[in-house]
């Protein structure tokens, strides 16, 4: 047994058999579904392309999922602006989650401003305090994270399904357009005239924090610019552990 929303109690089982039942459906029908049968909905968006997109279904469709982003305070300007211009556009105000002050002192203080760069483990730890500890707050009480994980985005997201149980947060994961592609997204944004990332018009197709992103070359991995210096196998920082 899982969790109960609406007064049943969903199992694991009951997940599997919702990812065959809505497998074929479109993305609206889907979230469509969720936002019928399901309490305590929940999307965090990084603001970027495929974000955006996710956010403008839910803005036109939903007004009782929440939507909130992780501030790490290290993210680009232009990350700030399409935030303001996605609150002016569907008015409203994004929910904003910030590091705790006193484990980014201590970050600072154990391995100043730039130690990510030195290895992995102090990568990760710098991701668990200006992600992964806020994320776990944005979650609490929350039965259906909604995300905009695409499978096509990185080796670590290719067998990634459209419902799932997230073991390290114990709530179901929704992953509405895990089957789209980027041309997909792009067409979406378009036609809906959603805000979006300038810096997606200066080659950076994926966007985290500021010193952790670079734009891409032509020919290289969606994610190639993010985490650059490390293997692919390693680009994720925890917020969809596997």
């Amino acid at each position: 047994m899982i969790i109960k929303s609406k007064g049943k109690v969903v199992s694991k089982n009951e997940i599997y058999e919702l990812n065959k039942k809505l497998s074929e459906k479109s993305t609206e029908e889907v979230l469509d579904y969720f936002f019928k049968n399901f309490q305590n909905l929940a999307f965090s968006t990084s603001l970027a392309a495929e974000d955006q997109v996710v956010s403008d279904l839910i803005f036109k469709n939903s007004d009782k999922t929440r939507v909130f982003t992780l501030d790490t305070g290290r993210l680009h300007p232009e990350t700030y602006d399409v935030m303001d211009a996605t609150n002016l556009k569907y008015q409203t105000k994004i929910e904003v989650f910030l590091p705790n002050s006193k484990e980014v002192e201590k970050l600072y203080q154990s391995q100043g401003v730039n130690g990510h760069f030195e290895s992995i483990e102090k990568r990760k730890t710098c991701c668990y305090i200006r992600k992964i500890e806020p994320l776990k707050r944005a979650l609490k009480n929350v039965d259906v994270w909604i995300t905009g994980l695409r499978s096509a985005q990185n080796i670590t997201r290719s067998n990634t399904p459209l419902i799932e149980w997230d073991n390290v947060f114990n709530l179901i994961k929704l992953n509405p357009i895990i089957s789209w592609s980027h041309e997909d997204v792009w067409n979406y944004i378009k036609q809906n005239n959603v805000p979006y990332n300038k810096l997606h018009d200066q080659g950076y197709p994926s966007i985290g924090c500021a010193p952790c992103t670079r734009a891409i070359k032509d020919g290289e991995d969606f994610r190639a610019g993010r985490w650059w210096w490390e293997n692919p196998e390693n680009k994720e920082c925890g917020l969809h552990k596997k």
